[in-house]
């Protein structure tokens, strides 16, 4: 029988540290209705890698083969879609990268140029929204983002919908994916409307231990070398994490949250200022994540705890008389709230 070698992107189970990054990911792959990560903090420190790592680790999805959205079902396949074979296949869930540069027909699509000109059709192109559609849409950088494509991502992430109005055509497909953001702090700040899309946040920094950094190192050196036998060594692991994200997508319905971590929640956003309502409820959906991901049944104080950070630090008001960080303030606030 012929030995057939691993290849795919390093592994997710394999990443050293950055603990806070890898649950958040975790957690938006549970429920994508979290509404994405942001991952701010230095280069070099594994915020691609991780998005990559875990696509590859969850289930394949299930999806026409012909499609250009990902259609689950043929009735879901657009009606300007071209689709010649409708057989249902498996694939790796999709991962989009959106370069800086890119335009807005190449994200949105646009007119199919080439078959306008040589067949005389009015046919429609797919952009990078389509292609992200049941996948994760990867922004390197997103602190730089030009203004119009914020704006389009806010219209696109808030309906789930992605219209095409112009040159003659009036085109809408599904675009809903888990939108992760990275970037350096240094390098600008982000947009309020669009940094508040975002369901987690996270600060990364590179481990400033001596063993931490050669484990980094001889792992990532064992993968160059031999990509196959480092994937087969941590294959059983990424299972395992794998069969506890099904497990916890399959009885994430069935986790409740009482009224009393209602009233946590609400008083959590209260005593921190949070604009609006968007903090209370990303919270409560990653928290019942991270109680299914641990097998609970019944959300508590200590899932509370352990992802207020990730959900509320990006949505604090900024207060020039408080030195702290985000993090230290939130922090701060659940140790006096939860006490």
């Amino acid at each position: 029988m012929k030995d057939v070698t691993l290849t795919g992107p390093f592994p997710f189970s394999a990443i050293v540290g950055q603990e806070d990054m890898k649950l958040a990911m975790i957690l938006t792959a549970i429920d994508p209705g979290i509404g994405g990560v942001l991952v701010f903090g230095d280069r070099g420190t594994g915020k691609s890698t991780a998005v990559r790592g875990l696509a590859a680790l969850l289930p394949p999805i299930s999806a026409v083969a012909g499609c250009p959205v990902n259609s689950a079902h043929e009735g879901d396949i657009p009606e300007w879609a071209q689709v010649s074979d409708t057989a249902i296949i498996e694939k790796p869930t999709p991962v989009i990268d959106l370069p800086l540069g890119a335009t807005e027909d190449r994200v949105v699509g646009a007119l199919d140029i080439e078959k306008a000109l040589t067949r005389g059709e009015k046919a429609f192109e797919p952009g990078l929204l389509a292609r992200a559609n049941r996948g994760y849409l990867y922004i390197d950088e997103v602190n730089l983002l030009e203004d119009h494509l914020v704006d389009l991502l806010l219209d696109v992430a808030q309906s789930g919908l992605n219209v095409v109005e112009r040159e003659g055509l009036s085109i809408r497909h599904a675009a809903r994916f888990v939108l992760v953001g990275s970037g350096n702090p240094e390098e600008g700040e982000l947009r309020p409307q669009l940094l508040d899309r975002f369901g987690l946040s996270v600060d990364v920094t590179s481990p400033k231990d001596i063993d931490t950094r050669i484990t980094v190192i001889r792992r990532r050196d064992s993968y160059d070398r031999d990509p196959g036998g480092f994937l087969t060594e941590w294959r059983s692991t990424d299972m395992e994490l794998r069969a506890r994200i099904v497990s916890a997508r399959a009885g994430l319905g069935h986790v409740e949250a009482g009224e009393p971590i209602l009233r946590d929640c609400a008083e959590l956003c209260v005593a921190l200022g949070s604009d609006g309502l968007r903090g209370e409820l990303t919270l409560l959906r990653a928290a019942r994540a991270l109680a299914a991901f641990d097998g609970d049944r019944v959300v508590t104080r200590d899932h509370l705890r352990r992802v207020a950070p990730a959900a509320l630090r990006h949505r604090l008001r900024r207060d020039p008389l408080d030195e702290a960080g985000s993090t230290t303030r939130v922090t701060r606030v659940v140790e006096e709230v939860l006490a």
